[in-house]
C-alpha cells in the first residue's frame, strides 16, 4: 500500500508541476482519474503477481509427482534389481560402507550382514565394502540398523543418478561406439555412451563401468557433442579429445553410485582437468568423497542441476562442495521451469530451443540442464581457468551473482539453432 500511494502522490505533483491551470485538462487527466487508474493498475499487477505465483505452484507440485512417478516406473522395469529408498531407487539388498571400522564389521556379521565383496576406487585410494542386508529389511531399515550397531565410518545404499535432458539413454543399436585411444583428454564425461559422429572430430576414449558398458546412446552422444562438437554441431570447445565412462550400458541397475565413483577415479587416473556430469541424485557419500579427492587432485566438476523442478530436493553431484552447478535457459535467456536446484548455482547456459549430434547421425532438439552443463565445461577447458569464466559470464538478472543465474550466461552465442 505504501508503494502505490507513493506512486499516487508522484503523479499528483507531476501533473501539477508539469501543467498550467490553462492547459492542464488538455494535456493530462484530472489527478482524480489518474489515482483511479494507478488504483486499478495496481489491482491488476497484484493479480497477475497472484496468477503467476499460483501457475508456478501448480508447475512444481507437478513436477514433484512427475518426478516420484518416474523413479517408482523405473523401480518396477528393473526387473527387481532396484528397490526404492528414502532418496529414490537404489541397488535392491545392498549397503556400501566407507571407512568401515573392523569392530563394526564383526557387529554387522553378527546382525546378519553379509560381507559381498570388498572394493577400491583406483586413481583415489578410496576403499569401501559392499555389504548383503538381512533378509527382510529394507535398504533404509538396513542403514539404520548399521548406524545403531556402530558400524564406523559411512553406510549407505549405492543410490541411482539419472540424465538431465530429454535425450534418450536408450541404447543406439544401429549406431557405431566412437572408439579409440587419445593421449590428452581436454574433458571427461560421465553419462552413457558415445556414437561415433562427423561433429567429434577430436577424438573420444569409452570405458564401460555397468554391465554392456560402453554402448552408444543419444543422451551421451548430444552431451558430448555440445562439450566439444566441430562443425554442425558447435560445442564449447571444438574439437578437444574426450575420456567418456559409460555408467549406464544395458544394466538396470546403471547409474549407480559406485559406477559414478569407479569413474570419477578413472578420470583422476587419466588426469583429465575438467569432468562434466549432466547426471542428478542424492547426496551418496562414495560419490561425495570421489569428488571430494578428485578435486584435491586439481579436477573442475561441472554438473547440471537437473530437471525434476524447484521443488525436488538439491541435486547432486551438482550440490556437493566445489562443483560448478549449472542451469539452463531457452532463447529468451528465461531459467527452464523444469530447471532443478543445487545448494549453490555457479552459471547458466543455452538449454533448450536448440539442437545437438544425434546417435544416429545428424542433429536433434534437446532440452534440458544435461545439455547446459557440457557447453560450461567446454568454455572452462577451452579458456583454462575458472577467473577466465568467470570474465566471460554474461551478468543477467540482479547486478552482480543471483540465485537465478549463478554468475552469469556462459557460451550465450554457442546455441546450435533448431
Amino acid at each position: 500500500m505504501i508503494r502505490f500511494m507513493s506512486l499516487k502522490l508522484a503523479l499528483a505533483v507531476l501533473a501539477a508541476a508539469a501543467c498550467g491551470p490553462g492547459v492542464q485538462a488538455q494535456l493530462v487527466p484530472p489527478v482524480g482519474d489518474i489515482l483511479d487508474t494507478v488504483d486499478r493498475l495496481g489491482n491488476d499487477a497484484l493479480r497477475d503477481v497472484r496468477r503467476t505465483a499460483d501457475e508456478t505452484g501448480r508447475a512444481a507440485r507437478r513436477l514433484v509427482r512427475q518426478r516420484l512417478s518416474r523413479l517408482r516406473r523405473h523401480v518396477r522395469r528393473s526387473g527387481g534389481a532396484l528397490e526404492m529408498s528414502a532418496d529414490g531407487p537404489a541397488v535392491r539388498g545392498e549397503i556400501l560402507a566407507l571407512d568401515a571400522g573392523e569392530e563394526g564389521l564383526v557387529r554387522a556379521r553378527e546382525a546378519g550382514f553379509r560381507l559381498l565383496s570388498e572394493e577400491r576406487i583406483e586413481g583415489l585410494d578410496i576403499a569401501y565394502v559392499r555389504l548383503g542386508i538381512p533378509e527382510g529389511l529394507s535398504v533404509d531399515e538396513a542403514g539404520a540398523l548399521l548406524e545403531m550397531l556402530g558400524l564406523g565410518g559411512e553406510a549407505a545404499p549405492d543410490h541411482i543418478y539419472f540424465t538431465s535432458g530429454t535425450a534418450s539413454l536408450a541404447i543406439a543399436a544401429q549406431s557405431a561406439l566412437a572408439g579409440g585411444t587419445v593421449s590428452r583428454p581436454a574433458i571427461g564425461i560421465v553419462d552413457g555412451g558415445v556414437a561415433r559422429h562427423p561433429s567429434l572430430s577430436g577424438g573420444v576414449e569409452q570405458r564401460g563401468f555397468a554391465r554392456g558398458a560402453p554402448i552408444a546412446s543419444e543422451h551421451g552422444t548430444a552431451v558430448a557433442s555440445l562439450a566439444a562438437g566441430r562443425g554442425a554441431i558447435d560445442g564449447g570447445a571444438p574439437g578437444v579429445a574426450l575420456l567418456v565412462a559409460d555408467i549406464y550400458g544395458n544394466d538396470p541397475a546403471g547409474g549407480s553410485a559406485s559406477a559414478v565413483a569407479r569413474a570419477i577415479g578413472w578420470m583422476a587416473q587419466r588426469r583429465v582437468p575438467v569432468v562434466t556430469l549432466s547426471i542428478a541424485g542424492p547426496a551418496n557419500p562414495l560419490v561425495g568423497e570421489a569428488v571430494r579427492r578428485a578435486r584435491a587432485r586439481g579436477i573442475l566438476f561441472v554438473a547440471a542441476v537437473g530437471n525434476d523442478g524447484p521443488a525436488a530436493p538439491s541435486s547432486y553431484p551438482a550440490s556437493f562442495p566445489g562443483v560448478i552447478a549449472v542451469t539452463g535457459v531457452d532463447r529468451r535467456n528465461r531459467v527452464l521451469p523444469e530447471a532443478g536446484r543445487a545448494a549453490h548455482l555457479d552459471y547458466a547456459a543455452p538449454g533448450a530451443d536448440m539442437r545437438a549430434a544425434s546417435a544416429r547421425g545428424g542433429a536433434r532438439r534437446v532440452r534440458g540442464t544435461s545439455f547446459a552443463a557440457p557447453l560450461v565445461a567446454g568454455r572452462l577447458a577451452a579458456l583454462g581457468s575458472r577467473a577466465r569464466l568467470d570474465a566471460e559470464a554474461q551478468d543477467l538478472g540482479e547486478r552482480g551473482p543471483d540465485d537465478v543465474y549463478g554468475r552469469g550466461l556462459i557460451c550465450g552465442n554457442c546455441r546450435n539453432s533448431d
